[in-house]
């Protein structure tokens, strides 16, 4: 552990609060300053298996039903719902619309600059192919993607680190219930977008798919509370929706609309957001976000078409185009089902192979690649070689293809070729990632030797495994389908070879289709909505059973060794992520065992004094508190009445909701929920109220603001149904009581995350503060 320096941490700025649980095992819990948080830098926990996290916060998934709630729902009518419900609708289309248009943005952008580097490329390698001389068209080519790709990690690893990656691990802990911090800025959506222009453009092994659906997510945060407060901009809109529960909704949502614009498949945004995102589900908001993707691909198709000059006709699939698999390239026999099986277990295990070799190269960056400029450096390093491999590959290769009159190869390659063809490695290399799929799915038999295809699978794959995780806004989805796509056409030219009868493995694109399922499956484990996925954006519906198979394969095959990459990622921040179930052997494990004690409670009626001293102690930093019918001096637990958040408590020091307010020569005013959402989600700090002596001695009358029935599990309650309950309601504090209801601990998140299955059976993790 001496070894390790800091940890590379999503946002790499500090909002460190965070519930407080003891130590395990006896540890004292170490203390810190809040003040010094706010002058430097937060320190990061060194990455270890054994450890969890403590500086991430939950999120309120679960309404306060205290009084003021319950007066402004009473007092609304059928109506006023209707017009709610109206408005959610109206949300949705607006994340569909403008995720939309962003996904148009970003693939016009890196069109056009795509465009000019390979042109530029091109005409330097053809000038200098006959005279000698190409080393200059290698550092040309090496210089402009080190150029884009600097431009666009310098304004990652400089001004919002949390852009860096997909930002998938980070939607998916957000709709678990955990709030990373600044994943859902305006700032974090202008750095993703242009960082991802940057990463393609800049010829690395990414995809804009992952931060397309980051971006909709962040769309969709912000287009819900009707305000901005980066830009400090208020529409006075959409108030109603300004706290947790609504807003995970919406992210939802914008995921969808995210992935509907990537791929061009509504169908399967929603299916994604169910099956990697949402952690809570309903019907009505299955439908609301159907309408958001299709809103998302509706706008994106019709702003394309009127770029390219043809206004009306929607025939664009989505951002990423694979083009639609027709006539006898969409039939398949049965005999061949035991060799998809035979490729999903393939795309399984180097599903598998990728992630732990990733693994361990994210634990080298943890370890040495943490400044800002090293990362910088890294990024461009990459850029660099991954340009050297290309263009060595073309070089070398001797794999040369007739120009047919249907050829689309945009930037074909003549180099050492004959007149009339083109250097078929330059297609797979001397492309963007999604063109280079194309070509792999629907060039016809002949298109590549083998030889070019095993070269060019393992080189992408090295390049790919290294390109994941850099300090670049990138996705894995489109590398992941290239690199199966070569496997696989390989395997399917494989099979003709070896076989008499050439003609019934004639079409090596569906072998291609299929490894490109198997590969992505392998590495991030989805299966139903990937199928759906992959089926409309090929628009091949005879393959929806062969591909749910490879997928279904390639999960079984990969889980055995290693979990999915998202996964590994989101463990290696040690962040408090909680699946759909408890550790199966947990059974043995009660409420009174994994509960936080003793609990912090207040009175009904407390001391203002007290509450601040409580607020402001930096030993603790406790969000919710259980209030209690009267607090002892001993160790009896008082009875439970109604349980408070910090965030309540600021709002009412902030307003001076005193009990002598009354009194006093200033007018009193009663609290409305409208102060609790004006001051959502950035709620001040305790440092910023001030509170004078006088105000101190004052009382805090809690019971109109408390949520006077939170649930509570008796103390003798196992862990995994005090898990289902949490988990399933979207808790964020569960109070524990004894025979008398009086309260002796608290849940939390923390408590629940840190037992997990280990290889020797249930195990513990220590919790270590940031």
């Amino acid at each position: 552990m001496a070894n390790i320096s800091k940890k590379v941490s999503w946002s790499g700025r500090g909002d460190d609060r965070g519930e407080r649980t003891p130590l395990l095992n006896g540890a004292e819990d170490g203390k810190y300053n809040r003040h010094d948080i706010v002058r430097s830098r937060p320190k990061e926990i060194p990455h270890n298996a054994k450890l969890l996290s403590l500086k991430y916060e939950s999120l309120d998934y679960d309404n306060s039903e205290n009084q003021l709630f319950l007066e402004e729902e009473r007092r609304m009518s059928h109506m006023g719902f209707r017009c709610l419900e109206t408005r959610r609708w109206v949300i949705c289309g607006l994340i569909g619309f403008l995720t939309g248009l962003i996904a148009c943005l970003i693939d016009i952008a890196v069109e056009k600059l795509a465009g000019y580097k390979y042109s530029a490329v091109k005409q330097n390698i053809e000038k200098f192919t006959e005279f000698g001389g190409l080393s200059i068209s290698l550092i040309l080519w090496a210089v402009l993607n080190s150029a884009f790709v600097m431009v666009g990690a310098i304004a990652v690893a400089f001004f919002e680190p949390i852009a860096a990656g997909s930002g998938i691990p980070q939607i998916k802990c957000y709709l678990n219930g955990v709030k990373i911090p600044r994943v859902v800025r305006l700032k974090t959506l202008a750095i993703k977008v242009f960082g991802v222009i940057c990463s393609v453009a800049g010829g690395l092994a990414v995809g804009k798919e992952g931060p397309m659906i980051h971006s909709g997510a962040v769309v969709a945060a912000g287009v819900s509370q009707g305000r901005s407060t980066s830009l400090k901009k208020d529409f006075k809109i959409f108030e109603y929706f300004r706290r947790d529960t609504e807003k995970r909704d919406f992210v939802s949502a914008g995921a969808a609309a995210g992935v509907s614009a990537a791929f061009g498949a509504p169908v399967g945004g929603v299916l994604f957001s169910l099956e990697e995102g949402a952690s809570f589900w309903n019907q009505m908001l299955t439908w609301r976000i159907f309408f958001a993707s299709m809103i998302s691909t509706f706008t994106l198709n019709f702003f394309l078409s009127i770029y390219h000059g043809k206004p009306g006709e929607l025939s664009s699939p989505g951002l990423i185009n694979f083009g639609r698999f027709d006539g006898d390239s969409v039939q398949y026999n049965l005999y061949e089902i035991p060799l998809f099986i035979i490729m999903g277990a393939l795309g399984g295990v180097l599903g598998a192979l990728f992630n732990v070799i990733n693994y361990w190269l994210t634990i080298f960056r943890i370890r040495y690649i943490h400044r800002p400029c090293l990362q910088v450096m890294e990024a461009m390093l990459v850029a660099a070689v991954t340009a050297t491999v290309s263009f060595a590959m073309i070089y070398f290769s001797n794999d040369c293809q007739p120009l047919g009159q249907d050829n689309t190869e945009e930037y074909s390659l003549q180099l050492f070729c004959a007149d009339g063809e083109y250097n078929s490695m330059a297609t797979a290399f001397f492309n963007t990632p999604e063109r280079s799929v194309r070509s792999l799915f629907h060039n016809p038999p002949g298109s590549y030797n083998p030889l070019t295809l095993g070269v060019f699978t393992l080189a992408y794959f090295v390049l790919a495994v290294w390109t994941y995780g850099l300090t670049v806004s990138a996705g894995v989805f489109i590398p992941s389908l290239l690199i199966g796509a070569a496997w696989g056409r390989l395997f399917g030219i494989l099979l003709s070879t070896i076989t008499s009868s050439q003609s019934i493995w004639a079409d090596p694109g569906k072998y291609a289709l299929i490894g490109a399922a198997a590969q992505l499956g392998g590495i991030v484990r989805m299966t139903l909505s990937l199928t759906v996925i992959l089926v409309e954006a090929t628009g091949s519906v005879t393959y929806g059973f062969p591909i749910m198979l490879v997928l279904i394969t390639a999960k079984i095959v990969g889980d055995y060794f290693i979990e999915g990459l998202y996964d590994v990622h989101i463990k290696l921040q040690s962040v408090p992520f909680l699946h759909w179930e408890a550790p199966p052997t947990s059974h043995w494990l009660t409420a009174r065992e994994v509960m936080s004690s003793p609990v912090t409670c207040f009175n009904r009626v407390e001391k203002v004094g007290r509450i601040v001293d409580v607020l402001s102690n930096t030993s603790t930093n406790h969000n919710g508190f259980p209030v209690v019918a009267h607090t002892t001096e001993n160790d009896e637990p008082g009875k439970i009445c109604g349980l408070i958040l910090r965030s309540q408590l600021i709002v009412l020091l902030k307003h001076k909701v005193f009990v002598e307010r009354a009194s006093s020569r200033l007018s009193h005013r009663k609290l409305q929920l409208k102060d609790f959402r004006d001051a959502y989600p950035r709620f001040p700090p305790i440092q910023s109220i001030h509170v004078s002596q006088d105000e101190r001695e004052c009382m805090m009358d809690l019971t109109e603001f408390m949520n006077p029935t939170p649930y509570t599990v008796p103390q003798e309650t196992s862990l995994p149904r005090v898990f289902k309950l949490f988990r399933a309601l979207g808790l964020r504090h569960l109070v524990v009581v004894d025979n008398e209801n009086g309260v002796v601990g608290l849940v939390t998140r923390k408590d629940l995350a840190r037992y997990h299955l280990g290889k020797d059976g249930l195990e513990e993790l220590h919790l270590a503060q940031t």
